[in-house]
């Protein structure tokens, strides 16, 4: 399987939704390297995993932006 081109501020679309009140599947790459830390663009709380699980877990990149993503309320 091949794995999918991704970079920092990307936002992705994972398999599963994260389990906050928004149930969101669209998160945005907040810091990359061995471990990719994401933000959870219904709730704004950050996950961190190892990339591999990373590349288990994404389904497609949706969008791509040159810095983060102004947080809801602000």
């Amino acid at each position: 399987m091949e794995t999918l081109k991704y970079d920092l501020y990307d936002v992705v679309e994972m398999k599963k939704p994260h389990p906050c009140a928004t149930h969101s599947k669209l998160f945005q790459i907040v810091r990359l390297g061995a471990d990719i830390k994401v933000s959870c663009l219904g709730c704004g709380n950050l996950i961190m995993m190892s990339r591999f699980d990373f590349n288990k877990k994404i389904k497609k990149v949706i969008e791509h932006h040159e810095g983060p993503l102004e947080k809801k309320g602000q």
